[in-house]
C-alpha cells in the first residue's frame, strides 16, 4: 500500500506536523511526500532525509507560493493514482486541502485519526473527546487527516528518499492570493512547545494577560494559549486559541490560569502529560483532569509563582 503524505512547511523547514503524519502513514505502508510551493528545493531535500521515507514528489511552481488548495488539490488528484491513501496533518492547510482531494475522488475522509488498527481501520474522536469511534472504509483510495498529538514523531534524519519532480496542474482560477497577516512570534509554536500557559476569561482583559501570563511563559521557556472565551472577549489573537475549534497540544506541561475548562478546551489539551490549573472555583471541570491544583485569585498566584522561578 503506497501513501501519500502532505508535507507542511513554511518554505524553509519542515514543520512537525509532518513528522507526526509520516509516522501514521508508516503504519499502512511505502511512505511517499508531496512538497507543493515556489522555491521549495530545500524543503525537500529535508523531508527527503525523514526516516522511513521511499519518495519525495516535488511540485515547484508560482502556481503553488501560498498552497491555494483549489489549485493543489487536482494535483493530488493526479498523484492518488498511483497511489492508495492521501495522509495529511490536522492543519489549517491539512484540513483545507483534504476534503477538497476527498470530494474530487469521490471518497469519504476520516478525520482526526488518533491510531491505525489496520490498512482500512482507524480510531477518531467523537463528542469532543468524550468517546472515541472505530470507523472502517471501503473506499479503495483513503483520504485521511491525522492529529498531531497521537503519533510519535518521525526522526528527522536516517532517510534515503529520491526527489522527483512532478508537473504543475496549473491555476484553476477559483481562488487567488490577496495577502496575509503572520503574527511574529519570538515564543514557540503552540504545537510543538513542551510548555504551554494558557489564560482564560478571568483574566479580564488584555493587559493582564501581558502582564500575569506572558512573564511566566518567558520564565519557563513556554508557548502562550487561551481559551475560546478569552479569544472571543479579544484578549489575545485567535492563533492562541487551544480547544476544539483551536489548536490541539499535549505537551508535557499545560499550565491552565483562570481557565474553567469548558469541555470544547478540554478537548484541546487533555492529553497533555502534566495539567496544572489555577482557578479560584474549587468545583471547576479543568480540577478534573488537572494533575495539580491551586485553589485562589490568580492575580496573587501567578505573580508569586512567576517570582519564584
Amino acid at each position: 500500500m503506497k501513501t501519500l503524505v502532505w508535507v507542511e512547511h513554511d518554505g524553509q523547514a519542515v514543520k512537525d506536523a509532518t513528522l507526526s503524519a509520516v509516522t501514521a502513514a508508516a503504519k499502512l505502508g511505502e511512505v511517499h511526500l508531496v512538497v507543493v510551493g515556489q522555491g521549495v528545493g530545500a524543503v525537500a531535500e529535508a523531508a527527503a532525509k525523514i526516516a522511513g521515507v521511499g519518495k519525495v514528489h516535488v511540485a515547484d511552481d508560482a502556481v503553488y507560493a501560498h498552497a491555494l488548495a483549489e489549485n493543489v488539490a487536482p494535483l493530488i488528484v493526479e498523484l492518488m493514482g498511483h497511489h492508495d491513501a492521501f495522509v495529511a496533518p490536522s492543519t489549517t492547510h491539512g484540513k483545507n486541502i483534504a476534503p477538497r482531494v476527498a470530494a474530487l475522488l469521490d471518497v469519504m475522509q476520516i478525520s482526526d485519526i488518533l491510531s491505525v488498527e489496520s490498512e482500512d481501520t482507524f480510531t477518531r474522536p467523537i463528542y469532543a473527546g468524550n468517546a472515541i469511534a472505530t470507523v472502517q472504509s471501503s473506499d479503495a483510495k483513503k483520504v485521511i487527516t491525522v492529529r498531531g498529538t497521537a503519533f510519535e514523531k518521525a526522526a528527522t534524519e536516517g532517510g534515503s528518499g529520491t526527489v522527483e519532480a512532478v508537473a504543475s496542474t496549473g491555476d484553476k482560477g477559483l481562488s487567488s492570493f490577496t495577502g496575509a497577516e503572520i503574527a511574529e512570534n519570538a515564543r514557540p509554536e503552540l504545537t510543538s512547545a513542551k510548555i504551554i500557559v494558557s489564560g482564560g476569561r478571568a483574566l479580564q482583559n488584555g493587559e493582564n494577560f501581558t502582564k500575569l501570563i506572558e512573564p511566566l511563559a518567558d520564565k519557563l521557556g513556554a508557548g502562550v494559549g487561551a481559551s475560546r472565551a478569552a479569544v472571543d472577549a479579544g484578549y489575545v489573537p485567535n492563533d492562541y486559541q487551544v480547544g476544539q475549534t483551536g489548536k490541539i497540544v499535549a505537551p508535557e506541561v499545560y499550565i491552565a490560569v483562570g481557565i474553567s475548562g469548558a469541555i470544547q478546551h478540554l478537548a484541546g489539551m487533555k492529553d497533555s502529560k502534566v495539567i496544572i490549573a489555577i482557578n479560584k472555583d474549587e468545583d471547576a471541570p479543568i480540577f478534573q483532569v488537572a494533575d495539580i491544583g491551586l485553589v485562589g485569585d490568580l492575580f496573587t498566584l501567578v505573580p508569586e509563582l512567576t517570582e519564584k522561578l
